[in-house]
């Protein structure tokens, strides 16, 4: 059960971030774990762009959603809590003979940038509670 109000909006977009973030490591190591396995089409996961548009809050790009029971349009949502990410199939350029599409270098470097981001998201956060909690104890 979310507490509104409570935090600022920080804490939610990074939390969702992070979540996302973590979704996608797992996707990653999928298709790093099927690289060998013949006609196999690796996957990821795309988000910033819903999440961008969720924080901006534009309705005119990516809807918007007043109520729970509302479907949510695709590629945006009303909220940073509604945002998903979009699965999508991302094939190397020159599968190989057994038709495996996934290139190992190219996974191995998305496992790094998504590990980068993942722990920037969460150096960030710790630090926004190490905020809160100095402030509710009054220190300086």
């Amino acid at each position: 059960m979310p507490i509104d109000g409570l935090f600022s909006s920080t804490i939610d977009i990074l939390s969702k971030n992070i979540d996302l973030r973590a979704k996608q490591h797992n996707l990653v190591s999928s298709n790093i774990a099927n690289a060998e396995t013949p006609n196999y089409v690796p996957k990821a996961l795309v988000f910033e762009d819903e999440l961008q548009g969720a924080i901006k809050g534009n309705p005119t790009t990516t809807g918007s959603t007043t109520n729970p029971r509302h479907i949510p349009l695709k590629g945006g949502g009303g909220t940073i809590h509604s945002v998903q990410g979009q699965v999508i199939e991302s094939p190397a350029k020159t599968p190989g003979k057994d038709g495996n599409a996934v290139e190992l270098e190219g996974e191995m470097s998305r496992m790094v940038e998504n590990q980068i981001l993942y722990n920037a998201s969460v150096q960030i956060l710790t630090k926004k509670f190490e905020g809160l909690r100095t402030a509710i104890k009054g220190q300086q």
